[in-house]
Formats: structure tokens, C-alpha cells, sequence
């Protein structure tokens, strides 16, 4: 039995009620596999143009080599934080050591990958995997690679280019690369199989640092018509169709796609249309301050109807608090707002079933926003504070950096659930509108007094 077959029976013994079909593409995966535009902080709340995107790359760090780049594995929108000069402590052979992610091109010739290979070792450099992309211009290699810790990237980009390699690109690796593809592949179909808000994420996850941006039809497709139904490949953008019928560009400037990673991204968008619209069906019933219950719960845009509702019992001190103005248009406001495309929403309802408080966690890059709205008379029971500390959990959980509300500064409210947080919080004045910004890090999620946020969204 194939290490693939191993893992699609391992997740249907180990994961219920996985359909059939699930486990076939997830097998077709594995197979395959062989918001920086971001929203100003000024811009009222309304929806972005459609921008799912992570911050554009950042420019190559000082010292290294011609085509090197900085940034984040797979698995990690952030940039690694490493030394300056790459070095890491290699774990116990009492030697530093670097993983480092490399892609090259050498020519489609007996012999050149070996001559690669054989200049590596020279230098001491482990290869601990290698996938090659044959092209027409020549051969693309990916590698995964354990250098001493004192080869800085620039001579390592050096010693492929002497070994006859060209357009050499790299970027320090963690413990993630070190996951083959076919079983990363199929954890990032697991994920997006149970929530159709881990789509954006698993494509971050899969492509490394990227923007992506949820487009109509007929904006991003090709002049004249649609995105072709298998998609189209052009060097540094994928463009794909999306599941409710409109397109999905992912552009990565600093790196072009490989067919095989074209691919991947396909498979993994055929999955989430197949499967169609679908939230985890965790829920959790609370028991507020003064003896009423509510229940906590994922939300999309099947709930359009009932927040809509809500909103017009909310004031309209209470609207304006949470939209910086005005609210015109409320239906083109909540289809954004609860898109899991965008993000995800957590609804707080009673038990007669009405909605009485939403949140929001949003994509927005590296400094995911939050966002509440509680009805006026079910405010000051600690169900902002509840939501909240729930969204900033998930976004924990997702290697989130840090999240940001934006409102202003007489929400009372809105500051005191930021603050009980008990994470470290840095405040800013654009324009007569507060930002408020908690910082991430481990040390502080340790030290925070956030729920079990992952309880929402778990069957």
C-alpha cells in the first residue's frame, strides 16, 4: 500500500463521516502533489475590493545573494526570524546548522543535476528532499536543504550559480518544510473539507507568501471572457474558478508557480466546490452573568436574513459606533462580512434561535482584524467580551501575528474587551479613529485570559 493510500485511510479511521468522495479527491490531491493589499484603516468598514490577500513580499534582506529572497515558509505568512548571518542551532550535533528552501533552474542535460548536487556536498550541505518541475526551458528544482550554519544565503546562491544553476531563489526553512507534500497536501484538504473559511488559508499555507483576492467573473478572467474552467498559469498568477462562480487570482511576484504547485491549488479549489457551503457544527451554550443562556456559534451567509434582522433593532449610535457612519446598503455589508471568504463569523444567539451579536475576524495580512456588534439590549452581559476573546483565539490558532479593532474612542465597550484580553495592546489616533492592537506572540497568548476558542467550529 502507497504512503498516499496509508494517509487517505489513516484520516477515513481516524476523522467520521468523511464522505466517499472526500477521500477520493483528497487521493487526487496527493497524487498532484508527486489582505499584502491590504484595507486602510480608514476606510469606514466598508467591504475592501475583494482582497484576501497577506502584505507584498518584503524586500530582499542585506546581504543576500543575487535572486535570494526573505520571507516565510509554507506554512507561515510571516517572515522567519532568524539571524542575520542564517544560522540555527542544529538540535545536538554540536554544530549550527540552517534548513533552507532553494528552487533553481539547471538545463535538461544528463548530468547537470548531478554536477549540482556533487558542488552541495562539497560544501557540506545535506539535501533532505528534492522535487523536480521539468519545463521547456529547462529543469526547476525544489530543495530542502541542512547547510552549516556560517554559509550565508548569498554563498550558497553563489555555489549553485558556480554548479550551473540560474534563477536560484531561497529563503530559510523550519521544522513545517520538513512534512513531505503529499502529507501536508492532505492536512490542508482535511482542514478545508471541514470549514469553507480554511480555503484561503490552506492556498497561504500551500503557495508560501501570496496575495490572493476573491474576484466577479468578468474582472478576472482573461480580455474578452471568463477564466477558462481549468484555470490559467501565467508565470507569477494563478487564476482559477472559483466555488461560487466567480474568479480567484493568487499572485506571488517574487517567485513564479510551477505547474505542479498550479496544480495542487486546483485540486484543492475543486475540493472546497464539490463540497459546496458548510460550517463545523460546534457550539457552545453560555450562561451569562444574570442567568440567561446563549449560544455561541459559527456563522455565514445562510444568516444574512437574521443579522439583518438584527441590525434593525440595533440604534443607530449603536450602528454608527460599529461602522464609523452612516450604514447604507446593510445586505451588501453582511454578505461581505460573513463570507467565509473573507474571514470568519462567530453568532451569538438566544434560545428562541434570534441573533443578538456577531463578530468577525477578517484576512487582513499579517494584523487580522476584529470586528463586534451586540444588540442594545443585550449590552454590558459580557457577550462582546466572549465573542472577542473566541475570534482572537482563532486567530491564534492560525499563526496570526497580531489582530486590530478599529472604532472609536468613546466605545467604551469595545476598549474594555480589548483590554480584558490580558494581551499586551498598542493604541494609535488615524484621523479621530482609534486602533487598538494586540500583539500575538507566544509569550503573550500565554500569558492572555482568552477562552477555548477552538471549541467553536469542532463537531
Amino acid at each position: 500500500m502507497s504512503d498516499v493510500t496509508h494517509a487517505v485511510a489513516h484520516l477515513a479511521e481516524h476523522v467520521p463521516g468523511v464522505p466517499v468522495m472526500l477521500l477520493a479527491s483528497m487521493a487526487a490531491l496527493a497524487a498532484t502533489a508527486g489582505f499584502r493589499t491590504r484595507w486602510t484603516r480608514r476606510h469606514g468598514h466598508a467591504p475592501p475590493t475583494d482582497d484576501t490577500g497577506s502584505r507584498p513580499p518584503s524586500a530582499p534582506a542585506a546581504g543576500s545573494g543575487a535572486g535570494a529572497g526573505s520571507g516565510a515558509g509554507i506554512g507561515n505568512d510571516t517572515a522567519a526570524t532568524t539571524a542575520s548571518d542564517g544560522r540555527a542551532d542544529d538540535g545536538g550535533e554540536g554544530v549550527d546548522s540552517a534548513l533552507w528552501r532553494m528552487r533553481t533552474t539547471v538545463r535538461d542535460a544528463p548530468g547537470s543535476l548531478a554536477a549540482l548536487c556533487a558542488a552541495l556536498a562539497e560544501r557540506r550541505v545535506d539535501i533532505l528532499s528534492l522535487q523536480t518541475h521539468p519545463l521547456a526551458e529547462g529543469t526547476v528544482d525544489e530543495f530542502l536543504l541542512r547547510a552549516p550554519g556560517e554559509l550565508t544565503a548569498t554563498e550558497l546562491v553563489e555555489v549553485v550559480s558556480a554548479a550551473g544553476g540560474a534563477d536560484t531563489w531561497t529563503e530559510r526553512a523550519d521544522a513545517h518544510d520538513l512534512v513531505d507534500a503529499p502529507t501536508r497536501v492532505l492536512a490542508l484538504a482535511a482542514r478545508t473539507a471541514q470549514d469553507a473559511a480554511e480555503l484561503p488559508l490552506a492556498l497561504r499555507q500551500l503557495l508560501g507568501r501570496c496575495t490572493i483576492r476573491s474576484l466577479p467573473a468578468a474582472a478576472g478572467g482573461r480580455p474578452g471572457g471568463e477564466v477558462l474552467p481549468e484555470g490559467s498559469l501565467e508565470d507569477t498568477v494563478l487564476r482559477l474558478r472559483a466555488p461560487e462562480g466567480g474568479v480567484i487570482t493568487v499572485e506571488r511576484p517574487y517567485l513564479p508557480f510551477t505547474p505542479a504547485e498550479f496544480a495542487r491549488a486546483r485540486a484543492l479549489v475543486e475540493l472546497d466546490t464539490r463540497l459546496g457551503p458548510r460550517l463545523p457544527r460546534g457550539r457552545d451554550v453560555l450562561t451569562l452573568a444574570e442567568g440567561s443562556d446563549i449560544t455561541v456559534r459559527r456563522a455565514d451567509t445562510r444568516d444574512v436574513p437574521a443579522a439583518k434582522a438584527m441590525h434593525e433593532r440595533c440604534s443607530a449610535r449603536t450602528l454608527g459606533m460599529r461602522y464609523h457612519g452612516p450604514v447604507g446598503d446593510a445586505d451588501r455589508y453582511l454578505n461581505h462580512l460573513l463570507s467565509p471568504r473573507f474571514g470568519r463569523t462567530l453568532a451569538a444567539q438566544t434560545a428562541s434561535g434570534r441573533i443578538v451579536g456577531l463578530g468577525h475576524l477578517l484576512w487582513d495580512g499579517d494584523e487580522t482584524e476584529v470586528a463586534l456588534l451586540v444588540e442594545d439590549a443585550w449590552q454590558h452581559r459580557g457577550i462582546g467580551g466572549e465573542l472577542l476573546g473566541r475570534l482572537v483565539a482563532m486567530a491564534a490558532e492560525t499563526d496570526c501575528a497580531s489582530v486590530y479593532a478599529v472604532t472609536q474612542a468613546s466605545n467604551t465597550g469595545m476598549v474594555a474587551a480589548m483590554r480584558g484580553l490580558g494581551l499586551p495592546l498598542d493604541y494609535q489616533i488615524e484621523e479621530g479613529t482609534l486602533v487598538i492592537t494586540a500583539r500575538l506572540d507566544s509569550a503573550s497568548r500565554a500569558a492572555a485570559r482568552l477562552p477555548q476558542g477552538q471549541r467553536i467550529g469542532r463537531d
